[in-house]
This record gives structure tokens, C-alpha cells and sequence, in this order.
């Protein structure tokens, strides 16, 4: 058994970063549909601006909406601006064709990488 990428969001922009949360990252539930990420899945998060990396999970996020939200500890990290890829691993016996999705500035899907 090995861990696989299954699932990227690349060049992500924090649009919010709340302290007052308990934890997580919050994403817009059309991003979660596109990756194949899911609720409550562990993920890892690296900031292209800082380089600061940490793992939290996913919460949804309105549809639509554009939404990536540090929560918690994590906003002291990655600050609202940073741009970031969200990465989701798998454990399994065989290799894993990952979807990679690529947004634009807005946190809008442009296309699968």
C-alpha cells in the first residue's frame, strides 16, 4: 500500500482566512465536485506565497462562491491573499490517476491539468 495524489486544487487564492474557527479549510462545494475532494477529508495545503505547508480538512463551502477560507490555527499560516494548492491523498495497492484542477483568480475552474 502507498499514499496517491487523488486530488488537486492548483493556484488557489485565499479568499478569507477566521481565526474564531476550530480548524479546517473551508472550499466552495463546485471545487469540491471538480477535484473529487470531500467533506472531512484530510488534505494538505501548500502556499505558493510563503511556503508555508500544513495539513487541516475540508469543509464545504457555498457553491459558487469562490470560497477558500483558512479556519483556525491555519489562518495564522496562510493568510487571506496567499495563493495555494490543495492536495488530497489516497492509500492504495495501485496507482491513482489524481484529478488535477487549475482555477483562475477568481477560484473558478478553468480546466483539469
Amino acid at each position: 500500500m502507498n499514499w496517491f495524489l487523488h486530488a488537486k486544487i492548483h493556484k488557489a487564492k485565499v479568499t478569507a482566512a477566521n481565526l474564531d474557527y476550530i480548524g479546517s479549510v473551508t472550499v466552495d462545494e463546485d471545487l469540491l465536485d471538480k477535484s473529487g475532494l470531500q467533506v472531512g477529508e484530510k488534505v494538505l495545503i501548500a502556499s505558493n506565497t510563503s511556503g508555508h505547508r500544513l495539513e487541516t480538512y475540508v469543509i464545504v463551502g457555498q457553491r459558487g462562491s469562490g470560497i477558500i477560507c483558512m479556519n483556525g490555527a491555519a489562518a495564522h499560516l496562510i493568510k487571506q491573499g496567499e495563493e495555494i494548492i490543495i492536495m488530497g491523498f489516497k492509500l492504495s495497492e495501485k496507482t491513482i490517476e489524481a484529478k488535477n484542477v487549475l482555477v483562475d483568480g477568481n477560484n473558478r475552474f478553468i480546466k483539469y491539468l
